[in-house]
């Protein structure tokens, strides 16, 4: 199950679950305001989380930052209508779309069928509500177009649209007294596709536009925090992979065979899976 986490002085999260695709939860204590990074998949998942930081002192939120549309970082949202919520003008929007939805095992398939939906996110929601699906799409108070900056008192918080692959809407937040840079999902493959890919040019353009933060503690919302120097693999990964995919014109054996060179060792499962996405955002 989760587990819950202080890093520095002022940020706690909570740890991700992979069976019900619940995302890291991030709360930024100041001497003024609170403020939570994502609302969860659940009103459950939430709940969870305020009710472990009360019992560690630490009041509710008075903000909450939403960081792109998708059910597992929104769908906690209602239970947080003391907060004042924060998202890009394009999370907002996206959110929109699914408020007609109905959530019932019967409309998820239809939309896995039609493709509105995707199958991993299908299981992952009726995973996540075995046992009702009261799910209320609740509509972000404030939306950005670029970036804001909030100060908590002692602590500030910048959210800065990136967008990427994996959605186009995809906001970060930079902790800046500690060096903490929440990245959300914006450094994932696009999963709302044919297939699963990244693309070269959105790629290189988010990962330059986090080279422009000084951080030394990055928090994908799906993985454990990471420090620079494991973020910075995880970048000359993706930069290097990009570049031979352009270099061998998408070809998936070339690429193999020039980044196994690069390399010099046998190749991972997950730099055979990102080879794989990238040839199929080609």
């Amino acid at each position: 199950m989760h587990s819950v986490h202080k890093l520095g002085k002022s940020f706690w999260y909570i740890t991700p679950v992979s069976s019900t695709d619940r995302p890291i939860l991030g709360m930024v204590v100041g001497s003024k305001k609170t403020l939570m990074i994502d609302a969860g998949n659940s009103e459950e998942h939430v709940n969870y989380f305020l009710e472990e930081l009360n019992k560690r002192g630490i009041s509710n939120p008075d903000l909450v930052v939403v960081t792109h549309w998708h059910w597992d970082h929104i769908f906690g949202l209602s239970a947080l209508s003391d907060a004042v919520s924060i998202a890009s003008k394009e999370t907002k929007s996206e959110m929109e779309k699914l408020i007609p939805f109905s959530w019932s095992n019967e409309a998820i398939n239809a939309r896995v069928k039609e493709g509105v939906e995707i199958e991993f996110c299908a299981k992952a929601i009726k995973e996540e509500y075995k046992n009702h699906r009261s799910i209320k799409i609740t509509l972000p108070d404030i939306t950005i177009e670029n970036r804001a900056e909030i100060d908590l008192g002692g602590v500030t918080c910048i959210v800065q649209h990136v967008g990427g692959d994996h959605a186009a809407d995809s906001v970060i937040v930079y902790i800046k007294e500690e060096k903490i840079l929440f990245l959300g999902d914006c450094i994932y493959p696009r999963l709302y596709a044919e297939k699963v890919h990244y693309t070269i040019s959105e790629t290189l353009r988010v990962l330059d536009l986090l080279d422009t933060f000084d951080a030394e503690i990055y928090i994908p919302s799906h993985q454990q925090p990471i420090s620079k120097e494991d973020f910075d693999l995880e970048v000359a990964m993706l930069r290097t992979i990009a570049k031979y995919t352009e270099d061998c014109n998408g070809d998936q054996k070339k690429i193999v065979k020039k980044y196994g060179d690069y390399v010099k060792r046998e190749l991972t499962e997950e730099e055979l899976e990102t080879i794989s996405h990238f040839v199929d955002g080609y």
